[in-house]
């Protein structure tokens, strides 16, 4: 029974460690900062983790293999609508029940230059599933993507302050899907007169 409990444990440290990680960076986190997060000392935490480093390095295996989970969720499928509205689906899935894991997966997707390597080839798999390479990819594709990354970051982290992650969850999509450029099934149209930018 303890198990199960202590993995949860582990999981809502590593959540939380994560989303320090993507707002400050590893270097101004500190061990009292994670402790302080989840509520407990620093001593505890160092009982889960036995260093600030061993953290990190549990963090970014996390954030790799949700990387990998988003990334495997679309692999098959062709580039185009159908996998970016699958990627959105999947990622505010993931976003919603791991909120601080998809602030560190997207923060170098959404602030590129940052240069953490090991975040931010954990990012590229999230680009990948949009099938996007930064160096080669046409800028309007890439700005796309990018805002729909930085909606759906901000957005699911709205959702759980309001604690409406379920009823927030369709507009989400949808907004990510838009913009995209994918308009989503019974979304209004524009007005004719209305400029587009």
């Amino acid at each position: 029974m303890a198990r199960p409990f202590r993995h949860q444990v582990d999981e809502g440290i590593l959540d939380r460690a994560a989303a320090l990680f993507a707002r400050g960076g590893f270097a101004k986190t500190s061990v009292q900062d994670v402790a302080g997060a989840v509520g407990l000392s620093k001593a505890g935490l160092l009982h889960h983790f036995r260093s600030k480093d061993a953290l990190h390095e549990a963090v970014l295996a996390q954030a790799d293999t949700l990387g990998r989970q988003v990334l495997a969720e679309v692999g098959d499928l062709p580039a185009g609508a159908a996998r970016d509205v699958r990627a959105v689906e999947v990622l505010v899935d993931v976003a919603l029940a791991h909120p601080g894991m998809v602030a560190l997966l997207l923060a170098p997707a959404t602030r590129p230059g940052d240069e953490d390597d090991r975040s931010s080839a954990t990012s590229e798999l999230v680009l990948r599933a949009f099938d996007v390479d930064l160096a080669t990819t046409e800028p309007q594709r890439v700005v796309r993507v990018l805002g729909a990354l930085a909606a759906l970051a901000v957005l699911t982290l709205a959702a759980h302050q309001q604690d409406r992650t379920t009823a927030w969850r369709p507009h989400v999509v949808a907004t990510c899907t838009d913009a995209l450029g994918h308009r989503s099934p019974g979304a209004a149209r524009p007005h004719p007169e209305q400029a587009e930018a």
